[in-house]
């Protein structure tokens, strides 16, 4: 039976239609699967098809939404999804429109990572005042990785090219799989307590988050903060961020980075000293220029001066200067020689014994050698010394005077006996 024309519908009716049944059936769905025909226009939507063995679905993830999302989907990886059911109109395709995309199983591995990465941020282990300073220049680095990884490769090569006399010592961990977590806090204990090198790099490739599930398990993250030697981590993508990143003493976004942050460059480096060298030469130019230009002044003003005849002037000025002083010294002495033969011929005047020679004599107690100054100081008998102008008379006295010598001498004085002399 053929239907009427006014019961026909047109064909948007019958989209919208089913477009309203849709989204109001199923307002909003979580559906698993494996992304497939991802596109990236130039709009910034996503457009993917989510399959599994026996169906699959268009999946729209619009750009205002894409925008919230760390990790991109890729084709082949699995996922769970949050979305409206609605129908593209135009094409009339059934499509998801995304509100939230995570990788398939990795959902609670992310909450368990935000409330571990909560506590112990409030327990102040990513504090920054924790982090150690890298050395500028390690004597040894030490690469805590998978010995068959690419992550070892990259780094070696990245060493090689920038620092090749670094020594490196590598100890070997499993980066992922059960008790990979246990393998690497034990391996970051035995650097920190052996301390064998001046840096420690904890590194691996990129992976899903449950590929780096052992780098945000907490004894790995207490390990890194407890490590006495600076310790740089760099796991997986520029966009895998895992709690040892935020343990770690410095974050790189990737292995290559990680070596070329704990390393000195080798070409910089002497690029560094080429440029100190020219400074130095340059300044030791300026400053061998600036003194030869001084001597040269000092020079010019020496040869104004004329210190040698200077000095010639000064010699013979004191060459007078002596001559003169010598003069003075001679009449000087002269003087004073002249000055002591007066007093010399003064005090000879005045000398007892020139006295003695006119006459005189000095009379003396005997034995004593008193002076005789008057004749009351002795007794008959006594005995005295006579000085003479020329010899000496001992004597004894046999007769006394004490009249006054002014008066003239007594008629019995001048007949007083004359005392014999002593041999």
């Amino acid at each position: 039976m053929i239907p009427s024309r006014r019961n026909a519908h047109t064909v948007s009716e019958l989209s919208q239609a089913v477009r309203w049944l849709l989204e109001n059936h199923f307002p909003d769905v979580w559906v698993r699967g494996e992304v497939s025909n991802l596109s990236r226009p130039s709009s910034g939507h996503l457009y993917f098809s989510l399959k599994d063995a026996k169906a699959q679905i268009r999946c729209a993830l619009f750009q205002n939404r894409a925008l919230l999302f760390r990790d991109c989907p890729r084709n082949g990886q699995q996922v769970l999804l949050r979305g409206r059911v609605s129908l593209y109109e135009p094409r009339g395709d059934f499509q998801i429109a995304v509100d939230h995309l995570e990788e398939a199983g990795a959902g609670v591995l992310r909450r368990a990572y935000d409330e571990l990465r909560l506590r112990l941020e409030r327990e102040g282990l990513f504090a920054p005042n924790r982090k150690k300073p890298l050395p500028r220049f390690p004597r040894r680095i030490g690469v805590i990785t998978s010995p068959t990884g690419a992550a070892l490769r990259d780094v070696l090569t990245t060493l090689r090219r920038r620092c090749p006399h670094l020594p490196v010592l590598l100890y070997p961990v499993p980066v992922q799989g059960d008790g990979a977590a246990e393998r690497i806090a034990a391996t970051i204990r035995l650097a920190s307590a052996r301390q064998d090198c001046e840096i420690v790099l904890l590194v691996r490739g990129g992976g899903s988050l449950e590929d780096l599930q052992a780098f945000n398990e907490e004894i790995v993250a207490r390990a890194i903060a407890d490590c006495a030697v600076p310790l740089v981590a760099g796991i997986g993508h520029e966009t895998d961020v895992t709690l040892a990143d935020f343990a770690a003493d410095l974050r790189a976004p990737t292995p290559t980075a990680a070596a070329e942050l704990a390393s000195p460059d080798r070409r910089e480096l002497l690029r560094a000293i080429r440029l100190l060298a020219e400074r130095l030469e340059r300044a030791s130019q300026r400053c061998s220029n600036e003194r030869r230009q001084r001597l040269s002044s000092l020079a010019e003003r020496l040869a104004r001066l004329q210190p040698h005849r200077r000095l010639r002037d000064r010699a013979q000025r004191l060459d007078e200067l002596d001559q003169r002083l010598r003069q003075a010294l001679r009449q000087r002495l002269q003087g004073a020689s002249q000055y002591l033969q007066n007093l010399s011929v003064g005090l000879h005047a005045l000398s007892p014994l020139e006295t003695l020679k006119r006459g005189y004599a000095i009379v003396r107690r005997y034995p004593d050698g008193a002076i005789a100054r008057r004749a009351d100081q002795f007794q008959i008998g006594d005995s005295v010394e006579t000085l003479l102008g020329r010899g000496r008379l001992r004597c004894a006295i046999t007769a006394i005077d004490i009249g006054d010598p002014a008066q003239g001498p007594d008629r019995e004085t001048d007949r007083m006996p004359t005392g014999h002399g002593e041999p």
